[in-house]
């Protein structure tokens, strides 16, 4: 399959693609950095926290499976390798482990801004390709992680 067989343009659809296999790839990782979270939370903000990043991940689990289905529904293939995924990725690996609580909110509140400066670059991309299927699905995700930026950003006592 390829762009065409959903009426776009396929040289018009790869800058799409290739952002979206970019956000893949750092997605993947803030992925992974919420699962190390996760596991290792500790301190007095621990029952908060720990049930705040499964949810993320939760989330994250299901947005990166809705953005390789959006590759592949594009005619191309996802990338799925892990070392694409560091390679590619802007956002990078950090060690959770004696992490303090209110840091891994920090890094976890990097992430997202890191995302949503993606996802803002992805929704202007697809628009000039004239994908709004592309454009609707980050929406969604941009709107998710804004919210949860106000409210992460609240529970440290941020601006």
């Amino acid at each position: 399959m390829d762009a065409k067989e959903i009426s776009l343009v396929e040289n018009e659809v790869k800058p799409v693609v290739d952002l979206l296999n970019d956000y893949l790839a750092n997605y993947h990782i803030h992925y992974q950095k919420l699962r190390g979270c996760h596991w290792n939370v500790k301190g007095q903000n621990f029952f908060t926290l720990h049930v705040k990043f499964e949810e993320l991940y939760t989330n994250a689990q299901e947005t990166i499976d809705e953005i390789a289905e959006r590759v592949l529904t594009l005619g191309k293939p996802p990338h799925s390798r892990f070392a694409d995924y560091i390679n590619e990725s802007v956002i990078k690996e950090i060690n959770t482990i004696g992490l303090q609580d209110l840091a891994m909110v920090d890094a976890i509140l990097d992430d997202m801004a890191l995302l949503i400066q993606l996802e803002r670059d992805i929704m202007e991309a697809s628009e000039k390709a004239g994908d709004d299927g592309t454009n609707d699905m980050v929406n969604k995700f941009m709107q998710y992680k804004e919210k949860n930026t106000w409210m992460l950003r609240s529970f440290a006592g941020k601006k």
